[in-house]
């Protein structure tokens, strides 16, 4: 596959769009390994301040022009991590998973950040890629990886049938108090 097969235009996940009025109007939102940019585009349509960030500089070029919409084209897996800590109010983070990352993405979202995540777990070897451990998550994986950092507001995993099947893993969190200080 090329990379623009990789980052081919798809629809907003109906997670991101389910959870995205979490984020308020106007918040600065991180969209990592966000390739055509189909958060990006969501987030700054509700006038969010929107860093998309994706290695693929070809994938990256498709939001010139988006206004609200910053791009860094970035690997994420080498070098330094180029977001400080508690920057953001919003990470949204879908078909990418590189482990020693969780933590850091973590760390940057603000005291009142809200996490959307969602990618492949293990099972989604028997529908094609991807399909090595490394980029598959463990069973409850992202909901232990929150615990002391993040509450939940939702958590599910399992099979998906759309946009194609697949066996995935999601999940909406919050910084710690950002639900008590709003209603949902």
């Amino acid at each position: 596959m090329t990379p623009a097969e990789t980052h081919a235009p798809l629809a907003p996940s109906p997670w991101v769009l389910r959870f995205a009025p979490l984020v308020s109007p106007g918040t600065r939102v991180l969209d990592l390994a966000c390739g055509s940019g189909r958060h990006a585009r969501v987030f700054a349509a509700r006038g969010c301040k929107v860093d998309a960030v994706d290695r693929d500089k070809q994938a990256l070029a498709q939001l010139l022009g988006v206004p609200n919409v910053r791009t860094l084209a970035c690997d994420l897996e080498s070098g330094v991590w180029p977001f400080g800590s508690a920057d953001y109010d919003a990470i949204v983070v879908t078909n990418y998973l590189h482990r020693p990352l969780i933590h850091r993405i973590f760390g940057s979202l603000n005291a009142s950040g809200v996490l959307l995540y969602e990618t492949f777990m293990l099972g989604n070897e028997r529908f094609g890629r991807p399909s090595r451990p490394e980029f598959l998550l463990r069973p409850d994986e992202l909901l232990e990886v929150s615990v002391g950092e993040l509450e939940v507001v939702a958590f599910e995993q399992g099979y998906a049938a759309h946009p194609q099947p697949a066996m995935v893993q999601r999940l909406a969190a919050v910084k710690p108090g950002f639900l008590r200080d709003r209603p949902l």
